[in-house]
């Protein structure tokens, strides 16, 4: 596309508008994948310019940021699977990204979110950096963080780990973290409690405004009582499993029966 170069230099200046233009990357990022399709850079294969190269691995990235921006996963999943022809296969030919480490950290982040922890760890394996200097990177070494205080089950540590997040874009998964954890503490406190003061469940929670507690509770069926300052927890009805005794002393009998015909 003759405008190829035009619109990646106006993908450059809405991306990087404070506040970013969300909707108008969007829009772009879809007229140049067209023209990267056209122009054999979306899935490059044989000699092609390294600087072309770095272009199309440019506006990969920037879609992979603006997937996470717009909280679309799928999207991100896309992009990042696009961008390891260029990472991996053309890795020695181009100069090296400043966004590659911190896309590949988002990527690892993701797979905690979906809790595919084998995935995680052969992902972690296969980045090109060496054992000992993993935790030095700080796009690396936040994930590599995550995993271990998730794994101990120190979710004060992943609540505070969203405020020491090394770029902007790790903080939505950070969230989504939490929410997974607040789900599986809210199964917890089902089951220890009748009910818990409003102040108390806020605090187990992680949640730092009594309106989103409440929208919280709404959402798992709890009764609130604003004056008395209380949860109560809805408790399922427990399911009553009556055992078969005349049948297992039946079967019980016939085995030794058997068992007296062997002897």
């Amino acid at each position: 596309m003759p405008d190829l170069g035009s619109l990646y230099r106006e993908l450059q200046q809405s991306f990087n508008a404070r506040p970013c233009d969300l909707k108008k990357c969007g829009t772009i990022l879809a007229q140049l994948k067209i023209g990267l399709v056209q122009a054999g850079l979306l899935v490059p294969h044989g000699e092609i310019n390294p600087k072309d190269l770095e272009i199309a691995r440019d506006i990969l990235e920037i879609g992979a940021f603006w997937s996470i921006r717009s909280k679309d996963i799928p999207s991100f999943d896309r992009y990042f699977s696009q961008l390891q022809t260029f990472y991996n296969d053309y890795g020695p030919l181009l100069s090296k990204s400043p966004r590659e480490y911190p896309i590949r950290g988002l990527n690892l982040i993701r797979l905690l979110t979906q809790n595919r922890i084998a995935d995680f760890h052969t992902t972690l394996e296969s980045l090109p950096l060496p054992a000992d200097s993993l935790t030095s990177n700080p796009y690396i070494s936040h994930p590599i963080n995550l995993e271990r205080w998730l794994m101990e089950g120190s979710y004060s540590k992943v609540w505070n780990a969203r405020e020491e997040a090394p770029a902007e874009e790790y903080k939505f998964f950070v969230d989504s973290l939490m929410g997974t954890i607040r789900n599986e503490i809210a199964s917890c406190e089902e089951t220890a409690y009748e009910s818990l003061p409003l102040k108390d469940a806020a605090t187990l929670l992680f949640f730092t405004s009594q309106s989103e507690l409440l929208t919280f509770a709404k959402q798992r069926g709890w009764q609130v009582n604003i004056s008395s300052g209380t949860i109560t927890f809805a408790r399922k009805g427990e399911e009553k499993m009556e055992i078969p005794k005349e049948k297992l002393i039946t079967a019980n009998l016939q085995y030794a029966r058997e068992l007296e015909q062997i002897v």
